[in-house]
Parts: C-alpha cells; structure tokens; sequence
C-alpha cells in the first residue's frame, strides 16, 4: 500500500539545533508551502518541523471529516515531538495555521508565535452560519485565482483545488474560538501580513494585536506579497525577521 500524502506534500524535519520551531501550513494547504522558511530556519541552527494538519495533503474527502480540534491536535503532536530534542520551541504559522497557532500558545509552553497571514475572522456571508448543513447540497467551493506574485511559486504551489464547505464551518468555529483566546496569549508574538493580501484584509493584523494579552508584540507590514507569504516574492525579508525574533527571544 502506497502512502496516501501527495508527492511534494509531505512533513518535514530538518535537524538544526536545541531551539525549534514547528510550522504549521494553511487551511488547505500542505507543509510544503512552509518548506521554504523551514529551510532557512534549519540552515541558521533552529530545528524545524512541518506539520500536517489532520485531513490535509491527501484528499479532499479526508478533510471533511476532520474538525478544527484535530488540527490544533496536530500541532499539539508537532510541539511534543520537538520537545523532545529541544530547549526553546516556537510556532510559525500561515493564516489557519496562525490562527492554530496562537491559540496553541495559550495552554503549549512555547517561546514564542510567529503569525503569518492570520486571520481575525471569516469574510462576513450569511451562509457561513449554514456551512455545516448547506455542505450536503454545495460539498465545495471553488477557490479564486492565486494572489501570489512570484508566478514560479504559484505554479508549483501545492493544495486542494476547492474549500469543503463542512470545513469553512470547522475554520469558522476555530477563528471565534481563537478570538476569545488571544487575551491569555502572554508569549512574544510576531505578526506579519501584507497589504496585497486578497484573502486576510491587512486590518486583521490590528485587531489580533488589540486582543493580544502580550506585552511583547511585534509587527512586520509586506507591500508586494499575496496571502501565501512563505512563498513570495518578500520571503527572504520575513525569514530574516523571523529568526531575528526567534534568536531575541
């Protein structure tokens, strides 16, 4: 029997030192797409782990059925499997898996949370309150065109082709769980969104920041990037800020 993960999509680890750092990839997406930030982590001694949320990176019919409490557990699994070889563990997440992980950070004994493309909430739409019945008729929803600018990156970007509808259900729940959360967040945090962002409106950014119950917050605003910004064309600039803020902390 052959694996069931999608060629290209699998978890990743990368030995690089007692500081780790578990990345979490986005609603949809797979560990690839933090690969990336992975690689430069690991190449600068942080040891870094990619996780695969539960129902990703194989079909779409896998992710119906899991809820938003199995992919928190996921990261739950990332952050034990580091803590095993590490001193200091992090979480670096892209939009859900932002999302996760702050709200990981609230019971996880972490150093800190990189949140990448986070969102405060789900675009408002009346039949978001409906997503879990109305997923029997409309089981999807097709995804618009990809707002990533580095057009190679696009190309080889890696997720399923349409949102399940029982899952923007499960994100929905995970996002309102989040916000009554983020007062108990009191790790550093680091937030990073751009303002071509066609998924998360940058304003997000502001709101997360406003709940936080963090004295230790910092920013970082990208003018040219999508919402996949692991993968475009300012990476190397959020890399960079990322392990800055891993070696300060």
């Amino acid at each position: 029997m052959e694996t069931k993960i999608i060629q290209g999509a699998e978890p990743f680890l990368l030995p690089g030192g007692k500081t780790g750092c578990v990345l979490v990839h986005g609603f949809t997406g797979t560990p690839k797409e933090m690969r990336l930030m992975g690689d430069f982590l690991a190449q600068n001694r942080i040891t870094s782990l990619g996780i695969r949320l539960a129902g990703h990176a194989t079909q779409e019919s896998d992710m119906r059925r899991t809820r938003w409490e199995d992919w928190l557990a996921s990261v739950d699994d990332g952050f034990n499997i580091l803590r095993k070889s590490c001193d200091r563990i992090f979480l670096a997440g892209l939009s859900m898996g932002a999302a996760l992980s702050l709200t990981a950070s609230t019971y996880l004994k972490t150093n800190g949370v990189i949140a990448i493309s986070a969102p405060f909430e789900i675009k408002k739409d009346w039949r978001i309150g409906i997503a879990k019945p109305l997923s029997i008729i409309y089981p999807k929803v097709k995804k618009d065109r990809s707002d990533t600018e580095d057009q190679e990156k696009a190309r080889e970007h890696i997720d399923y082709p349409s949102y399940p509808t029982r899952s923007i259900a499960e994100l929905n729940e995970l996002l309102t769980f989040m916000r009554s959360q983020l007062q108990n967040i009191s790790v550093p945090v680091l937030m990073i969104n751009s303002k071509k962002d066609q998924s998360v409106p940058f304003s997000h950014q502001e709101q997360i920041i406003f709940g936080l119950g963090s004295s230790q917050i910092e920013s970082l605003m990208l003018e040219e990037s999508g919402h996949v910004i692991t993968e475009d064309v300012e990476r190397k600039i959020v890399f960079d800020k990322a392990l800055n803020f891993i070696n300060h902390h």
